[in-house]
């Protein structure tokens, strides 16, 4: 793992110990929640649909190189 996400975490750490407003404590352990949360329930069902799509298409080989993908949206990037 990369030595300067190591740092960091070490850092978060010392600074979470250290932490007595009750307020901040509360957001951080809200924010853990919502990063533990199964994203797939979160979605819409168009959206999970078009997922479904997606890998089917990808496991029958239907798949676009990057350069392609890069050609069509060009105009976007």
């Amino acid at each position: 793992m990369d030595v300067n996400i190591q740092n960091k975490k070490i850092e978060l750490i010392q600074w979470l110990s250290t932490l007595n407003d009750m307020s901040i404590i509360e957001k951080i352990i809200k924010l853990r929640e919502r990063e533990k949360s199964d994203w797939w329930n979160e979605i819409s069902v168009s959206e999970k649909k078009s997922l479904e799509k997606g890998i089917k298409d990808a496991d029958a080989g239907n798949l676009n190189s990057h350069s392609d993908v890069k050609k069509i949206y060009e105009k976007w990037l």
